[in-house]
């Protein structure tokens, strides 16, 4: 019996979803034109090793760069909650004067940054009366609120994916002696450039998204060359059970309704176009060191899941709980330490609650993006930030009424191609801001021009 059912698992994981034919769907999505650049660094290749716990000496000190978003509000609410664990020593944020100035009122940190510059005599009236001020300057002027020696190297975490490319060119105050935690697209984008100086520097980069806090936790444990598979756990999105031909009839307020997860609007309209998935491949890629052909993904609707991985002694292990973003945030803003928390905030995982765990395999027709991305991510380079900015423009457009649902991944697409003729193997940071801002340069152009035509819309 059992050797049947060996013989049945081979089977399918020979068929449709198996690696061999994923490749060859993957090559059809964007050409390569022979554009390939070799593999930076990972910052965990295949293991993690995990260090001694220490006895703790305080709170750790923190610079959060997207303090107003929904990574950053869920951030600091952890900080709120955990005043002994953790402490906010420098923030940057893009416009929200408002919220910026009641977390300046909270958290005090030292020195705030805020993108809009324009915003920052407005943000020093609404905080005049703040007992401790803290210095305050425009982004553009202090790209990185880590780079004062007063700020004691504090850990990093980015929650915002622009900030990472607003980051200091110079090596010694990009990447110090302290432990980067990371985001969103971050990894991604700066990956070719970021990693090799981790390994350079001796800097940790720790994943606070959920599926890659998942692999990070599973691969502790691991011996070197144990790992065989990553599998990528996706809930489906707003329209996992839509049929395709109904896509066309795709509301902005259908696309921003996550089943499952409580989050932004860009980052929920990617999970339904699966576009933050393909990135988290490439993400998953450089952040752990496994080919394109080992990465798969598969949809969990229930999203107890959150990632997991093979051995090579054909062992899986998982990580579970329940859908909510701050477990994975404190876990990196703690690690290696397991922080207690209460049943009244964090409710504990029931799997008898939760009833059942279901999965099935994406459909490359309702979710293009899956193939673009693995061919994006094979090319590598420069061209991985351009796929994560040319989607970022993309989609805004789309959360603006100018293009539809369906128009997002075939202008991602477009944006990739139109690279081709300036992409770069080892591009250095200007290189990744500069590809990054004509990427939505061109994606906005296209569909204001009226050069790129909806497949969808149809104007009179």
């Amino acid at each position: 019996m059992q050797q049947q059912l060996r013989k049945q698992a081979a089977a399918s994981q020979a068929g449709t979803t198996g690696r061999v034919s994923r490749r060859m769907v993957c090559k059809g999505a964007l050409s390569s034109g022979g554009l390939h650049a070799p593999p930076p660094p990972p910052a965990w290749p295949g293991r993690v090793a995990v260090p001694e716990l220490k006895p703790s000496s305080g709170p750790k000190s923190f610079s959060l760069l997207g303090s107003t978003g929904s990574i950053g509000t869920q951030t600091l609410e952890i900080m709120a909650e955990h005043p002994d664990k953790f402490q906010l020593t420098a923030m940057a944020a893009g416009s929200n004067v408002d919220l910026l100035a009641k977390q300046i009122r909270q958290f005090q940190p030292k020195l705030v940054a805020i993108k809009d510059a324009s915003k920052v005599p407005l943000l020093k009236e609404l905080i005049k009366d703040v007992p401790q001020q803290p210095e305050i300057l425009g982004l553009l002027h202090v790209r990185s609120p880590w780079a004062c020696n007063e700020l004691m190297r504090p850990w990093h975490i980015f929650a915002q994916p622009v900030a990472a490319c607003e980051a200091p060119q110079t090596p010694n105050s990009i990447l110090r002696p302290a432990v980067c935690v990371c985001v969103c697209v971050c990894v991604c984008v700066c990956g070719p450039f970021v990693l090799p100086l981790a390994k350079e520097y001796g800097v940790n980069i720790l994943p606070a998204d959920s599926e890659h806090s998942a692999i990070f936790q599973c691969l502790q444990g691991v011996p070197d060359k144990g790992l065989r598979r990553i599998i990528l756990t996706a809930s489906g999105g707003a329209f996992r059970d839509w049929p395709v031909e109904k896509l066309k009839e795709v509301t902005v307020e259908q696309a921003i309704t996550h089943p499952n997860w409580s989050m932004g609007k860009k980052i929920t309209t990617d999970s339904a176009t699966l576009m933050n998935k393909g990135l988290e491949v490439i993400e998953a890629h450089y952040l752990f060191g496994a080919e394109y052909d080992d990465i798969e993904i598969v949809v969990h609707p229930q999203s107890i899941i959150h990632s997991m991985v093979e051995t090579q002694d054909s062992s899986v292990i998982a990580q579970l709980g329940w859908p909510d973003m701050k477990l994975p945030i404190m876990y990196t803003m703690s690690w290696p330490e397991r922080v207690p928390v209460q049943d009244a905030t964090w409710p504990r995982l029931d799997l008898a609650k939760a009833s059942q765990l279901t999965f099935k395999a994406p459909d490359r027709a309702k979710y293009p993006s899956m193939d673009l991305s693995y061919a994006a991510g094979r090319i590598g380079g420069s061209m991985t930030g351009v796929l994560s900015a040319g989607n970022e423009q993309s989609v805004e457009m789309f959360l603006d009424g100018k293009i539809h649902y369906l128009d997002i991944i075939p202008l991602n697409e477009a944006c990739c191609e139109a690279h081709k003729k300036d992409w770069m193997a080892n591009p250095n940071l200007e290189d990744i801001v500069q590809a990054d801002a004509e990427a939505r340069r061109w994606v906005k152009e296209q569909v204001e021009s009226g050069a790129y035509k909806s497949k969808v819309f149809v104007t009179v």
